[in-house]
């Protein structure tokens, strides 16, 4: 009887301290999930602004490419640069000669752009060649896709390289 007791008198102050060891363990992993819900909220934005920046370039290239075809079917050839045209990786350049093919874009911050530069082939001195290059647009400014097609009419052949410019013009 008396070890009962003794036991009884022992255990009577371990409750609070396991509610509370419980309580924290409960805060500490509920502040957990908090940060990576914020962190996935921000990586979905970061992915959806990315998708919309890829698009506005895509249709702005698209646009750009189909309007230089058609002109050039009826325009005299213009005078070309030998090597692929580097006016595009200027930023100054960019901004000064660049169109823009649509008004704006849903969800852009600014509509795209592009910039259609001729270029003489060495090896098929022949064929007309244009390097496309469009700009597109995410939510802010800082979210940029840029992509490029190189267009080469060979007669009435028409070819198309596609590509995706990793870094950003300086």
């Amino acid at each position: 009887m008396r070890y009962v007791a003794t036991c009884r008198k022992a255990g009577r102050g371990i409750a609070l301290p396991v509610v509370l060891l419980l309580v924290s363990m409960m805060l500490v992993t509920s502040a957990a999930w908090f940060e990576a819900s914020l962190f996935e909220a921000r990586n979905a934005a970061a992915v959806l602004d990315e998708l919309q920046s890829f698009h506005a370039a895509d249709g702005a290239l698209m646009l750009c490419s189909r309007a230089l075809v058609d002109a050039s079917a009826s325009a005299s050839p213009a005078a070309a640069s030998v090597g692929e045209p580097q006016q595009w990786r200027r930023q100054e350049a960019f901004e000064a000669l660049a169109t823009t093919p649509a008004s704006s874009w849903p969800g852009s911050v600014r509509p795209p752009q592009c910039l259609a530069q001729t270029w003489r082939i060495e090896t098929r001195p022949a064929v007309r060649a244009w390097l496309v290059t469009a700009r597109g647009f995410g939510a802010t400014e800082d979210a940029q896709s840029w992509l490029q097609m190189q267009i080469v009419l060979d007669g009435t052949r028409i070819e198309r390289h596609w590509r995706r410019v990793v870094a950003r013009p300086f």
